[in-house]
């Protein structure tokens, strides 16, 4: 028995001391959460196993009952999971290339949230709708189940001006959620039923694919075409850019349409891509959507406040166009603009009749989003509006500390020869690899979240860039559907949410690698 504990114990101490190497390490602290997870689990699969242990021998010879697993085994040998999860219970690209950078010690560049705090406006609002006897914020018990009040007050006032509308009704027309997904799914829920048809537009982000399905829905892919670079018009710096690469053609989203279509979900500014939806786009899809009355849209607009060319490329909300208020479900966040991912407060704008979709969803769920964050998200919205650090607003200064760092990233991916397709918004870049070549041994590899067999180009770049260069990045065939995998073959998406000294020192494995 004393060896045995002895062997267990150092198994802890083992994996406890090789986990926090990787989680504090100064290459991958945007994954040290996952790491510090992945002791705390194996520390308590362990200790699970000892106290099971000492009951079996506790009771082995006291004539009482014996442990045994006999009966779980079956239990579990016979339990399945529900059919709506079929295929989604499967490991996905985060969990395979977040691992996989920590074990290399990789630079990652992949997974989108910033590595840095909220500004400390935002905190300072945290703590005034904590501090309840100091602020008199009363907000430290339940909220709405709709909405917080304050915070649904001051998104209706910001939506009238965004989508020019006299009044939005705070009661009726605002419901709030634990972020933009959980939102999502709350109106997939109350709109969908089962066998109705979802739009999506690839590359899409992997989440919406998973959602409809959970929510019985079945998903037809319309892809953004890509033009080839020498067909497209460059930047003033020769550079392809996003909307001349990734083009949709309305005629295939029209014929996508069908009489058992309920919902169109567009993303601008685009995930992955970055491309900014124009207003002529805007308007054609406006004009199918006209004619196919019975189809409503979602549009999600969670990267609307960084955005880089304002004059030739604003954002646009669809609903602001003439007749799609009504048909359409406004969702946004406050996790990327506030740089506050982890306190999850997403919204949905639209007429009432819409809105009761997501609200009557999320009642029966987590009845409400948790009041003290929403609370401070109402003061951070009013403050982000004033004057911040030479700039008009927090909004502008966002929108160019993030054109700078967009410009640190294209700059470190030219030294990889890798062609950066500029965005107009939002914190990813796509970038063309077909100049890269790398072993064709990677691509005979197989692991649990490659989207198909053998393993897709971009995949296995990522999994080589990973390895031997030490920069991760995310493979686009995530964002694909099988038909047409092959559009993200000579792709990857950098994110640029990161520290400047990330992003240099991603450069300067590049720099060493390719020798330039």
């Amino acid at each position: 028995w004393n060896s045995w504990v002895t062997q267990k114990m150092k198994v802890m101490s083992m994996a406890a001391i090789q986990v926090a190497k990787y989680a504090f390490s100064s290459r991958v602290k945007s994954t040290a959460p996952l790491q510090m997870n992945r002791m705390r689990n194996c520390l308590t699969t362990t200790r699970t196993a000892m106290n099971r242990a000492t009951v079996a021998r506790c009771c082995g010879n006291g004539g009482g009952r014996r442990y045994s697993s006999s009966s779980s085994r079956l239990n579990a040998s016979s339990f399945h999971l529900a059919s709506r999860l079929d295929n989604l219970d499967r490991p996905t690209v985060w969990h395979e290339f977040s691992p996989l950078a920590a074990e290399h010690q990789s630079i990652n560049l992949g997974q989108g949230f910033p590595d840095w705090d909220p500004p400390e406006f935002a905190i300072d609002s945290m703590i005034q709708a904590i501090d309840n006897p100091k602020f008199h914020r009363n907000a430290n018990q339940y909220a709405r189940s709709a909405a917080h009040l304050p915070l649904a007050v001051q998104l209706a006032a910001d939506y009238e001006d965004k989508l020019e509308r006299e009044s939005i009704d705070p009661l009726t027309e605002v419901a709030t959620a634990l972020g933009c997904t959980n939102a999502l799914y709350c109106a997939l829920c109350g709109i969908i039923d089962e066998g109705d048809e979802v739009i999506l537009l690839e590359p899409a982000f992997d989440i919406y694919d998973a959602q409809v399905k959970m929510a019985g829905g079945n998903v037809k892919f319309v892809p953004l075409r890509l033009a080839t670079a020498t067909a497209t018009e460059p930047t003033s710096d020769d550079r392809p850019t996003v909307n001349s690469m990734f083009t949709l053609d309305m005629n295939e989203l029209e014929q996508a349409i069908t009489p058992k279509t309920k919902l169109f979900i567009l993303n601008t500014p685009h995930n992955p891509t970055g491309k900014m939806f124009t207003k002529s786009e805007m308007e054609s899809i406006a004009d199918i959507m006209e004619r196919n009355p019975h189809v409503t849209v979602i549009t999600d607009e969670v990267y609307e406040h960084i955005v880089f060319d304002p004059v030739n490329y604003p954002h646009i909300s669809f609903a602001s166009l003439p007749g799609m208020y009504d048909r359409t479900i406004t969702l946004s966040s406050s996790g990327k603009t506030f740089s506050a991912t982890g306190w999850k407060i997403g919204w949905a704008i639209g007429p009432p009749h819409l809105i009761r979709a997501v609200s009557s969803v999320q009642q029966w769920v987590s009845f409400c989003v948790p009041t003290p964050n929403q609370d401070a998200i109402a003061l951070c919205l009013a403050k982000a509006k004033e004057p911040y650090q030479g700039h008009d607003s927090y909004y502008l200064y966002l929108a160019a500390e993030y054109l700078r760092k967009r410009d640190l990233l294209m700059s470190a991916m030219e030294c990889a020869g890798i062609t950066p397709i500029v965005p107009s918004g939002g914190f990813f870049i796509m970038g063309d690899t077909s100049r890269i070549s790398f072993p064709s041994s990677y691509l005979d590899e197989i692991t649990p979240a490659m989207p198909c067999t053998p393993m897709p180009r971009d995949w296995a770049m990522s999994r080589w860039m990973t390895k031997e260069v030490g920069v991760t990045t995310i493979p686009p065939s995530a964002f694909y559907g099988k038909e047409t995998l092959h559009l993200a073959k000579d792709l990857q998406r950098f994110a640029f949410c990161k520290g400047d000294d990330t992003i240099l020192e991603a450069k300067a494995k590049f720099e060493d690698y390719f020798g330039k």
